[in-house]
């Protein structure tokens, strides 16, 4: 494959090693290498797939903030706060609620804790408006597809970006009670290649709009438009994508394809999701998004004590 030589090259491997240098975000380092980073996953939606939605009364934003402290307090680096449900089938969630929804949740952990706070939006006034709130980056589950003025807004605010492979599709998403949603029949004449390939066009967007290389964190995107097959094999796959140079965040957690692999409820799937972290540690994962932190902080530092020569616990 074409790509694949353009990757082995000599001035491409120089260009890895560039892009892989340390992070600072909101004064935190993040040294790519040297180990896992843990992001808990703060829902600010009464319709989460995982059940952990705090949108359901009049106390969500307390709710919030303790959940967040709890996180920290367990482990999590990175706290990820997201509005509107991504699961197969979800309604969309129009901007005006979205950001009554995020805003006050980003103004009240911005002052409860130190972690970087991400907004997980996939729209730019929404992305906008959440770093004047206090968010630190954007987790953006389109990829730059979706809203055209999305990479101007990170690049103006000068934050990172997570660039998430979706080719979720509404027709090709079916529903079973105690599994959920997943998704049938999406087709790729080679899934990693392709996959590769299209989030290769969202970097080239990114850096069209001015966001250094530096800023760029990429995402897979396990669960969005794959199959149960599909993304059990892109998961075991994760170190094909090293070869792009950028950081990885891989989301498993709690996720579909665990359920019908183990034929178990989304409220059932820690054991599931302690395996397929691991398994994304080992194949070059730089951060895990999780639902469960304190238990999968801790098996994030299990797999660097085995994975990382850099790694040391104490």
């Amino acid at each position: 494959m074409e790509f694949l030589h353009s990757v082995k090259s000599d001035n491409l491997e120089m260009k890895v090693t560039y892009i892989m240098k340390s992070l600072q975000i909101r004064n935190h380092p993040f040294n790519w290498g040297q180990q896992t980073y843990i992001m808990g996953i703060i829902n600010v939606t009464p319709d989460s797939f995982s059940g952990d939605g705090l949108l359901t009364d009049e106390a969500w934003v307390n709710r919030a903030v303790t959940q967040a402290q709890k996180f920290v307090a367990a482990g999590a680096d990175i706290l990820d706060i997201g509005g509107e449900s991504t699961r197969p089938g979800a309604a969309q969630v129009e901007v005006d609620e979205e950001l009554e929804r995020v805003v006050p949740v980003i103004k009240a952990l911005r002052q409860a804790v130190d972690v970087p706070l991400s907004i997980d939006t996939y729209k730019a006034k929404v992305a906008d408006a959440a770093i004047k709130a206090g968010a630190d980056m954007v987790n953006d589950v389109w990829s730059l597809q979706m809203d055209s003025d999305m990479a101007e807004v990170c690049a103006a605010h000068q934050v990172p970006i997570i660039l998430m492979h979706n080719r979720s599709s509404p027709r090709n998403a079916v529903q079973e009670a105690q599994l959920g949603g997943r998704y049938i029949g999406n087709e790729y004449s080679d899934l990693l290649g392709d996959i590769a390939s299209e989030l290769q066009q969202s970097i080239q967007l990114a850096k069209q709009a001015g966001i250094p290389d530096e800023h760029i964190i990429l995402d897979t995107g396990i669960g969005f438009g794959k199959t149960v097959a599909q993304n059990l094999h892109l998961l075991n796959r994760t170190d094909y994508f090293k070869l792009l140079g950028y950081p990885l965040l891989i989301g498993p957690s709690n996720k579909s394809f665990i359920g019908y692999t183990l034929d178990l409820p989304s409220n059932d799937r820690t054991e599931g999701t302690a395996a397929a972290v691991a398994i994304a540690i080992a194949r070059g994962a730089d951060i895990i998004r999780v639902h469960q932190v304190e238990q999968m902080t801790r098996v994030a530092r299990m797999t660097d004590a085995l994975v990382r020569t850099a790694y040391s616990p104490t």
